[in-house]
Order: structure tokens, then sequence, then C-alpha cells
């Protein structure tokens, strides 16, 4: 009974495995061709997407630029999608005929998936760029540019970008005029959204600045691009510049950090902003002294001139309001300053802490001035290039150097006709610290300080003189005339004011008790005056 049931067993199970041996055979068979018929439709479709992705490339650069476009290689890989990526894109307007392109872009990838392939236009999220170079031409040639939001052009768009991520931009504006250098920009990153025709783009950007060296950081609003005029480009936005060496410009120095805010077109954009220079410093004296600024300019971005109107300055306690521009200027790197220069109120010590060595500051005392700046551009230092032209106007000054504060002393208390006191005060060393009140001309250039016309008064005494100081403090070199009140022999006691009375008549000129020729030389630790007969006779 038992061998029977199992013979009847084998006899079933025998069937059952070569069914089973069958169907297994039969689905790898179907998954032989599956895997064929996929690879097979993955090479077909991995070799018609490329060409199709190009022609929609560059079709729509093509529409959306009115250019000629060239492209030096495209290469689709299907991967989870469609990975695309291209080297060497180059767009020529066909109304510009020039060598440069337009744009040119060294390479660009994007990644986009069989729905989106299968959609016109198609969408895509984000395309990253590396190395994009924008050369505009002179601005008398990009009226031929023609204008990117023309209907029958949006109509052949066949690709809408969400995001544009670019690393390393360069912005070259051309210029016909001879000897003017194009502007260049150069641009770490950027990044743009709702790329589309007709639209205004967000961008953040990260742009180089050469001098001072930094990097700002700047977001906004961009367009939609003119390029029938593209000065009327809309633009706005704010900017943050931080940790500025100002060492890098010769001459000052400092760390400089600017925020600020601008609005309007390419070619009149209006910026609102603030430096803050905790150290800021002119080399040839090295004294940090703290320097905020607020400003309201007019830019124009597609040259670089920019119209100050105006800077509100505060240097330690002093005011500071300054009108000018700053322009690029044929043949030279750089931009021209100029500027129309009001310093009220202020103390003449802060601006002499600034710009003279010598410490501490030579005068102290109320100052007024008005000057016409002039920076040209170059590579020469800024203390060697500056030039001032102005006048000035000093009240209740002091000298803090004590030698030149006692002879000021002496020469005020003897103009009054008060020698006891003066000898006295000398014999003692009593300092009567007496007021100086001065005003004049000056030009400043080449490290010097040319003063003319210079009206300087202390009680008892009214001095004219021209001459030059030099901005190291080392040297003076002044020659002019003293009006005194009293006679000579009123400035002098004893046997020496006898024997002066009878030339007393040969010294009181024009309404004076004394006029003299006088001079000032030396330097600041050994100044000398004295009369200047001899100067006088030179001239």
């Amino acid at each position: 009974m038992t061998d029977h049931s199992e013979q009847v067993s084998s006899t079933t199970t025998r069937p059952r495995s070569r069914h089973m041996r069958r169907l297994v055979f039969w689905i790898a068979v179907a998954l032989t061709v599956l895997i064929v018929v996929a690879f097979t439709i993955f090479e077909i479709l991995s070799h018609r997407a490329e060409p199709i992705l190009k022609a929609r490339v560059m079709d729509t650069l093509s529409a959306r630029f009115h250019s000629r476009v060239e492209l030096e290689s495209f290469h689709v890989s299907v991967f989870r999608g469609f990975q695309i990526t291209g080297k060497g894109l180059k767009l020529y307007p066909y109304a510009l005929h020039t060598p440069e392109p337009l744009f040119a872009i060294n390479q660009f990838s994007f990644r986009t998936n069989w729905r989106h392939l299968l959609q016109t236009p198609m969408h895509v999220g984000n395309v990253y760029v590396e190395g994009l170079a924008i050369h505009l031409p002179p601005k008398e040639e990009r009226k031929n540019i023609p204008r990117l939001q023309s209907s029958e052009d949006n109509q052949k768009i066949k690709i809408f970008v969400d995001e544009l991520l670019i690393d390393n931009a360069t912005l070259v504006l051309g210029t016909s005029k001879p000897g003017k250098v194009p502007l260049d920009f150069e641009i770490h990153n950027l990044k743009m959204r709702s790329i589309g025709a007709g639209q205004p783009m967000e961008f953040h950007a990260i742009l180089v600045n050469p001098k001072p060296v930094g990097d700002i950081n700047s977001s906004g609003n961009f367009g939609p691009f003119d390029a029938d005029s593209p000065g009327d480009t809309p633009v706005s936005g704010k900017y943050d510049f931080s940790n500025a060496d100002l060492g890098t410009l010769k001459g000052i120095g400092g760390i400089l950090s600017s925020t600020g805010k601008y609005q309007g077109t390419l070619n009149n954009i209006v910026v609102d902003g603030e430096t803050d220079t905790p150290d800021f410093r002119i080399t040839i004296a090295n004294h940090p002294v703290p320097l905020h600024t607020k400003f309201h300019a007019i830019v124009d971005g597609t040259n670089g001139d920019t119209y100050l109107q105006p800077v509100d300055a505060m240097l330690l306690h002093s005011h500071i309001v300054a009108r000018g521009d700053v322009v690029r200027v044929p043949n030279q790197p750089g931009h021209n300053i100029t500027l129309d220069v009001t310093v009220d109120p202020a103390r003449i010590q802060d601006l002499l802490q600034l710009g003279v060595k010598t410490q501490p500051p030579l005068m102290t005392g109320k100052v007024r001035l008005q000057t016409k700046l002039n920076l040209p551009p170059g590579e020469k230092s800024v203390t060697d290039k500056l030039r001032l032209q102005g006048k000035f106007e000093v009240q209740n000054a002091h000298f803090t150097n004590d030698k030149i504060q006692s002879k000021v002393d002496q020469l005020s208390l003897r103009s009054q006709g008060k020698p006891e006191e003066a000898k006295e005060n000398a014999k003692e060393g009593v300092a009567a610290n007496v007021a100086s009140d001065m005003r004049g001309n000056f030009v400043m250039g080449n490290s010097r300080l040319t003063i003319t016309g210079l009206k300087y008064n202390v009680p008892g005494a009214d001095i004219a003189l021209d001459g030059v100081y030099s901005l190291d403090g080392n040297q003076f070199d002044f020659h002019g005339k003293a009006r005194l009140d009293a006679k000579v022999s009123q400035m002098v006691t004893g046997w020496k004011s006898v024997l002066l009375k009878p030339v007393d008549p040969f010294f009181s000129k024009h309404g004076a008790g004394t006029e003299v020729p006088i001079q000032i030389t030396g330097t600041k630790s050994e100044p000398h005056f004295g009369l200047d007969f001899g100067h006088k006779d030179k001239k």
C-alpha cells in the first residue's frame, strides 16, 4: 500500500517540475526581450533627444536675442531623465557687424525629464553657466540691436527657465571714442530668477570691486532688458560692501564698509548709501581717524560715470560736504575726481591730524574752508596726485608748539606797547596763550601747501603773508608785512626805547604805529620770526 502511494506522488511531481522550468524559461525570454526593447528605445530616444533638445536651445536663443547662434558641442545623457551639457556657446546679433559675440558662454548644463520634453514650450528649472562674457558694443551701435519682446519671436521660444546660476561673468561696455578704455565689470556669482521674455528678473550677484579690493553683495530686480537702448533697462536693489581695504589705493588706508540701495535705469541709477571707515588715514601722516559718510549719487551704469549730489561726511568732529563728478578719462586707468568741498563747522586740528605728519597737530581752532578738489587717475599715490585750491578762515587758533605760541604771545604784547609784560612773561615762563585769527587762499599739491593773501591777526598786530608749508610739518617759508599798533620805540624798554624814538617816523606808515617786512622760516621745532628787509629788496 505504501509503495503504490509513493509511485503516484512521484508521477505527479515530474509534470509540475517541467511546467515550472518552462515558465521560468519564458519569463527569462520575456525579460531579455524587454531589456533589449528598453535598451533599443533608450538608444533611440537618447539619439533623438539630443538633436531635438539642441534645436530647441538654438531656436530659443536665436529668437530671444535675434542672433546667429554658434555651439561648439552639445551632449545629452539619458539617466534619471535628461542631463544636458554644452560648450562654446556664442550669440552674434544679425544687426551688428562686429567680430565680438554679444554673449559667449564657456559651458552650460541643465536637467529636464520625459514629461517636459514632450511639452512646448519646455520648462527648465535651473540652468548652470560657467564663464559668461557679455560684450555690449559702443552706444551708437547698440540702437541696431533689435528689441527682445516681439510677439513673433516669443512664439518661437521653446524653452522657459526658472533660474539661471552663473559663475565667473564679465560685462564689457565698448566705446568708439579714441583712447577711451572700455568699461569692464567682473562678477563672481550671479543668480537670476523668472527668466522670460518681457519679464523683470530677480537677481543676486557678488561683484568684484578692483580698487579698493572687496566683494559687493547685491540683490534686486533687473529688466526687462531693452536691447534697443540698454541704458533704459530698469534696475533696483540693495548692496553691501564690507571689509574693503583702502590700502590698495596708493596714499590712503583703512577698512571701509558700505551699505545702500539703488533704483532707476542703467544710465541713470540713483544710489543712496552710507560708508564707515573707523581707521581712515593718509599715508603721508599715517594718523587713523574715524570717517563716516552719507551720500546721494547718480551713476551712469553704461560707462561708470558718477555724479555726487552730495556726499555728507563727518571726520572726527568736522563736517564736510562734497559735490562733483567721478568720470573716466581717455588713455588712463581709473577715474578723474572733481569735487566742490565745503568744510563747516570744523576744527583745524581734525584736518591737520589727518593730513600732516606732526603730532599733536600744529594748532587748534575753528575752521571754515571751501575748495575745489581734483584727484586725477594714475598710478601715483593719492597724496602726490591730490590737488586742492580754495580759501579758508581759522578763528581762535592756538599753537600746540610752545615755542611758536610763545613767539605769538610776545608779538601780541609788544605790538600793543606792553614790552614790560612781555619781558616778565618770558622770564617767568608764563604763556599769555593769545588767540590768533587767519584767513587766506591756498593751493595744495606735490605734498606742499602754498598760501597767498594770508591775513594773520592777533591783538595789536595785523600780518599779511605769502608762503609755503610742507605737509610733513618740517618746513615754513613765509614772507610779508606786519602792521603793529605800537611804534618801534614802544615795543622795547629802557635805553633801547630812547634810542629808537628818532626812527619811529620811518616805520609809522599808512596809519599803523609800525609797518615792517617780516619772515617766518625754519621748522616746527625751530621756527624763526624776524625782519625781512633782504626779501623786500629782492622784490
